[in-house]
Formats: C-alpha cells, structure tokens, sequence
C-alpha cells in the first residue's frame, strides 16, 4: 500500500470510527467542516487551495495531505497547488518549511 492509500483508508477507518460513537457535536464539526468546501460563492478549487495554505500555515501534516489530495482530485495542476505553497510559506514563514517539503513529497506522490 502506498502512502496515500495508508493515508486515506486510516483517515476514513478512524472517521467512521469516530461518527459511529454519535457524539452529537463530533458529528456536528464534521459536517461543518464537509459544507464549508462544498460549492458556494467561492468555487471549490478555490476553497481547498486557501484549506491548504491555511493547513500548512497551522502546520498540521496531516491537513495538508487531505487538501493536497483534494487539490488533485479536483483537477489542480501542480503549478497552481505550488502557488498556494508559495502563499503559505511568504504568510508563515521559514516554520512552513519542513511542512512545505512534505507537501512537495506527498503532491508528486499523486503524479506516480
């Protein structure tokens, strides 16, 4: 299994996991969280590249690999993902770094 099939069936096996213990405000939060990417004024090419950026800038690894994921699935070319990179690290500074040469490994990744 490569790394993002690892990635993605332990993030749905560990969501299912969680919304099956029908904690009202978990359930609550993720659905939130589901709309808020969902098409709006703001297409959602446009929504999962500002998740990115703002996920790198929180450095959470883990946000960036789901909206990396997500960036490719909707159709993002490399050059626009690595524009929202460029954004994050000039927002975060030198502290993204680490988090952005993840990012970098984990979007080639998708290009195998």
């Amino acid at each position: 299994m490569n790394k993002i099939d690892e990635f993605n069936a332990y993030r749905s096996k560990m969501n299912q996991e969680i919304l099956g213990s029908d904690n009202l405000v978990i359930k609550r939060f993720f659905n939130l969280d589901t709309n808020t990417y969902a098409e709006g004024k703001l297409d959602v090419k446009t929504k999962e590249l500002i998740g990115l950026s703002c996920s790198m800038v929180l450095r959470c690894d883990d946000c960036i690999k789901y909206h990396v994921g997500k960036c490719v699935e909707v159709g993002l070319s490399r050059e626009e993902i690595h524009e929202a990179f460029s954004i994050a690290l000039v927002i975060g500074g030198s502290i993204v770094i680490p988090h952005l040469r993840r990012a970098w490994e984990y979007l080639e990744e998708h290009y195998q």
